[in-house]
């Protein structure tokens, strides 16, 4: 698995104790538990690798990992397999496909459910891909997940995936700022979300606010705030031609400006 931080680590953690002969690569090997079996030597990573699993952040670091400092497209000679696990514009997945050796067999399975998700093994996963190929994966899966979505071929879990979040990012720009409107007209924040988790406001974020890590973060680059961020830029990538941007756009520009808050 390539890139082991905040949900990379738990998904490794939940393969190595499915009894897979799994290990991670990071640049940031050092910073991260040692009960997790990461490198951040590309050489020593590729040295038997056969399915590699990429959780980077952006498609910057997944170039690093396949093309670049990593270069496990030329140095894992043995990989028959590539997962795309990272929330990736669709229109960057596709390309992969001509950028790889024709050797390797390519699928798409990112996920859902943030850390808390990931860390209790029940993320659910939007896959792309040829069925076969899916089908030989799917005990990976099944440790670090509970629920599959086959979406298509190779690129539809992207595809599914950045729309899934866009409406995620919707769910948090609003619900913050109905908390905030709740505080400023002086309603009991845990009364509204009780209410709010039988009503038809109901939604992730709300329903979640004391376990999703983000819930009540402001906006950094190098958070998960800042990720929803790219999230919603990937959707508005591969929007169709001629499509009605400016929702989207303001719901990026909201996430952007949010600030922390605490709990009530």
């Amino acid at each position: 698995m390539a890139g082991c931080g905040r949900m990379g680590g738990p998904m490794l953690a939940a393969l190595v104790a499915a009894g897979f002969d799994a290990q991670g690569y990071d640049i940031a090997a050092g910073h991260l538990a040692d009960d997790v079996p990461v490198t951040d030597d590309p050489v020593r990573f590729a040295d038997g690798l056969r399915v590699l699993i990429t959780v980077v952040r952006d498609s910057d670091q997944t170039d690093d990992v396949l093309f670049g400092r990593g270069d496990l497209a030329r140095r894992a000679r043995d990989l028959h397999s590539l997962v795309v696990s990272s929330t990736l514009s669709p229109r960057y997945v596709r390309a992969l496909a001509d950028r790889l050796p024709s050797h390797i067999r390519l699928s798409d399975a990112p996920m859902s459910g943030a850390r808390i998700a990931a860390q209790e093994r029940r993320l659910s996963f939007m896959l792309g891909g040829e069925a076969a190929e899916l089908d030989r994966l799917q005990p990976l899966f099944s440790a670090m997940g509970a629920h599959f979505h086959r979406m298509g071929p190779f690129g539809a879990g992207s595809q599914s995936k950045v729309l899934n979040n866009l409406l995620a990012a919707s769910h948090t720009a609003m619900t913050r700022l109905v908390l905030d409107w709740a505080d400023a007209a002086g309603l009991d924040e845990r009364r509204l979300l009780a209410l709010i988790e039988t009503s038809s406001g109901q939604n992730w974020l709300a329903s979640g606010m004391d376990s999703i890590e983000f819930a009540r973060d402001g906006f950094s680059e190098d958070n998960s705030i800042g990720i929803l961020v790219k999230d919603v830029s990937a959707a508005l990538d591969a929007a169709p031609e001629g499509s009605e941007t400016a929702l989207p756009e303001e719901v990026r520009r909201v996430i952007r400006g949010l600030k922390p808050r605490q709990a009530s």
